[in-house]
């Protein structure tokens, strides 16, 4: 399923409090910036994730926070990517999202 012009706006309205950003679609989803570097991810089932790298990693597994983790066909191995879900209560509050937000690309 394709993002939406209104999860577009959604994100654009969420991440306000970051500064500028810019979006592009990809794989079903939607690539967020800020000045060029990747901040978070929205995946093609809606799903908000914002990236961690540096000592946000630790931060966001410390909060809680869902990391996202996959198995490729036919392997039991469980791999991970650098992003983790936003908590619902985030997705309702943007000066906390873009306050995590913030937070993750000064460890970008």
């Amino acid at each position: 399923m394709a993002v939406s012009d209104a999860q577009i706006e959604n994100v654009r309205e969420l991440f306000d409090g970051v500064g500028p950003i810019t979006t592009r679609k990809m794989f079903g989803g939607l690539g967020i910036y800020q000045e060029g570097r990747i901040f978070a991810v929205v995946m093609s089932d809606g799903t908000l994730r914002l990236k961690g790298a540096g000592d946000m990693v630790a931060v966001l597994d410390a909060a809680g926070w869902e990391r996202w983790t996959y198995t490729r066909d036919g392997s039991d191995t469980l791999r991970s990517m650098p992003y983790w879900s936003l908590p619902e209560a985030l997705l309702d509050d943007p000066e906390e999202a873009s306050a995590w937000a913030r937070r993750a690309l000064e460890a970008l």
